[in-house]
């Protein structure tokens, strides 16, 4: 599987995206610069956690506007998967290929800490290594992970399968108090109309080695792997 990472100014998590892509397929992912107009052939477009353009005016808003992305909108398109992970997320967002947005935590304040996750659906490229029902622990790291959109929208997408991931306890339950950040309906991460793009706040890049503390997110990268191989 060949991955393309793409980097604005301010990604600060594309060195752990490689490593687990390396670590799942053995092959160094493709470092692609925010300014290029072209990426290379790839099974996989990631876009990285950080802070693009540090979070100026919105989270992504910037990013979504730079040259790599209409190569990166075109390559949707054509059905090359798109994964955004955190500052990723928000940039795909902002960048209308995802629905929804991402607004301040409702703590108001920076989280950074373990939280956990409930697979909703497993019958896609990135969620196919784990179970429907599964809950996994993994870290999140972010200012601006409370998912919001309109009840239509949100209707829509419990109804076409299309949250990936929510927040919960450990035994999987949705409660207000494992919803770190105030996310409607709980909602971790979302798929386009073709679940070929996944955006997602949490880090599963950061749980892919037991010396970090865990092995939750290497069920992502193995079955994107073992889909795109």
């Amino acid at each position: 599987m060949r991955a393309a990472v793409i980097i604005f100014p301010g990604s600060n998590r594309e060195r752990d995206v490689c490593a687990a892509l390396k670590r799942a397929s053995g092959k160094q992912p493709a470092i692609v610069w925010h300014r290029d107009a072209e990426l290379p052939a790839a099974d996989l477009i990631v876009l990285p956690g950080g802070f693009a353009y540090g979070d100026y005016l919105r989270c992504g808003a910037m990013a979504a506007h730079s040259p790599i992305m209409r190569e990166v909108k075109a390559r949707a398109a054509k059905g090359v998967p798109v994964l955004g992970i955190c500052n990723g997320f928000q940039v795909l967002t902002e960048a209308g290929m995802l629905p929804g947005a991402l607004l301040r935590n409702k703590t108001l304040s920076f989280i950074c800490r373990d939280v956990h996750l409930r697979v909703e659906n497993s019958q896609t490229i990135f969620t196919c290594g784990y179970e429907a029902g599964q809950s996994i622990r993994v870290p999140v790291a972010h200012g601006e992970g409370n998912y919001t959109a309109d009840e239509a929208t949100l209707d829509r997408l419990d109804s076409e399968g299309r949250v990936a991931f929510r927040y919960c306890s450990p035994a999987g339950e949705l409660t207000d108090a494992d919803n770190v950040n105030g996310s409607a309906r709980c909602i971790a991460g979302v798929f386009n109309e073709s679940r070929t793009v996944l955006g997602l706040m949490p880090h599963p890049e950061n749980v892919t080695d037991p010396l970090l503390g865990g092995t939750d997110g290497q069920g992502l990268f193995d079955g994107l792997v073992s889909a795109l191989q």
